[in-house]
């Protein structure tokens, strides 16, 4: 089941002008607070009515501006996760997720409430009102009632905007399952690049209103020219691996398309895909093979591109095997060591560079 969407409107001054595909998957519209993208959920939902344009999900029309349609909310299946949960106070976990099933349509299939409390780890809470809920739960909960509506699609609004660093690292996981294990398209807001690395298939980049690149999420990721709208401290690519072993030591040994990686333990058995986001700035070039280094991951790369920024750094693109890896280096570096395309390197990264927060299934 795919999404197509190329719709305009204007909202005062700001001009929305976006048009994209999202194939299976988490699609993720990715960009800063006000660029537009809390605009193209709602007008996917129904919620806002663009000006001119055409919204297609699966080939059926939602929208359609030149034939005067516009499918209502309720009758889109859709659901939407809104950025505050949006639980009923006065009703228990099991009343807000069952409330969900009012709105599946007679014969729609789907997970059933057993399947959805231990697919969001929720069976221990059916009997708490929101209120006993840290703020990860009551997402969970959102989520779940969404899913029991049984929808075609998933739209989810910064779902964990309002969340702290620790009810993030809760949920991810479930975001996880949920995009693996139930197969329905989500459309994924968020402006965190860190999220977006971990969770996407497909990234949608939206600039002031309008889209910037879309593709594959290790390719915008790892593209230099994508460092502008993101900033430079969040700059880096995704690679997809597969655990290889455990070692007695506490590291883990993944390998990919460009070699293997040691990192620190990954609680995941042998065999199971893993997504790495490995930072930029966490990237060493070294014109030889280096020795006698604590950093533990060399590999071999060749230069693709290099990118100037606006102070005394540049942005290096690197081939690494089938993947892309991204450095962050000083254009005197670049210099001195005659750094041009084509141009055979080794990338050192340390292990511990690698946050736990970047590694997630893949």
């Amino acid at each position: 089941m795919s999404l197509s969407v190329s719709i305009t409107r204007q909202q005062g001054d700001f001009t929305l002008d976006a048009a994209f595909d999202a194939p299976e998957g988490i699609t993720a519209l990715l960009g800063k607070s006000g660029s537009g993208k809390t605009s193209i959920v709602n007008a996917v939902a129904g919620l806002v009515r663009p000006d001119r344009g055409r919204i297609t999900l699966d080939g059926e029309v939602l929208f359609d501006s030149a034939r005067g349609m516009h499918v209502p909310p309720s009758r889109r299946r859709l659901g939407y996760v809104f950025q505050d949960g949006r639980l009923f106070p006065h009703f228990n976990v099991r009343q807000n997720l069952t409330y969900g099933l009012r709105f599946a349509p007679s014969g729609a299939t789907g997970p059933d409430l057993a399947s959805v409390c231990d697919m969001l780890g929720l069976s221990h809470l059916t009997d708490r009102r929101p209120g006993a809920l840290s703020g990860g739960e009551k997402q969970r909960v959102a989520i779940g009632r969404a899913l029991l509506s049984r929808p075609r699609m998933l739209l989810m609004d910064e779902p964990l905007a309002s969340l702290d660093s620790a009810r993030k690292a809760e949920i991810l996981p479930y975001l996880e399952r949920l995009r693996d294990d139930t197969g329905l398209p989500i459309l994924y807001v968020s402006h965190s690049v860190p999220e977006i690395a971990r969770l996407a298939t497909t990234v949608v980049l939206i600039d002031a209103g309008k889209v910037t690149g879309a593709g594959p999420a290790e390719r915008i990721l790892s593209d230099p020219s994508v460092v502008r709208q993101i900033g430079l401290r969040e700059a880096g690519a995704v690679i997809p691996t597969r655990v290889l072993e455990h070692h007695d030591d506490g590291l883990s040994e993944l390998v990919f398309s460009g070699g293997r990686l040691l990192l620190p333990r990954i609680d995941k058995p042998p065999e199971t895909p893993v997504r790495v986001r490995i930072l930029a700035h966490d990237v060493i070039l070294s014109l030889h093979a280096p020795q006698g280094m604590s950093a533990l991951n060399t590999l071999p790369v060749t230069v693709l591109s290099l990118r100037e920024g606006d102070g005394p750094g540049m942005i290096a693109q690197l081939q690494c095997g089938d993947d892309r890896l991204l450095a962050r280096i000083t254009r005197r570096s670049a210099t001195a060591m005659d750094l041009s395309p084509g141009k055979p390197l080794f990338a050192v990264i340390k292990s511990v560079a690698v946050a736990r927060a970047d590694v997630g299934a893949g």
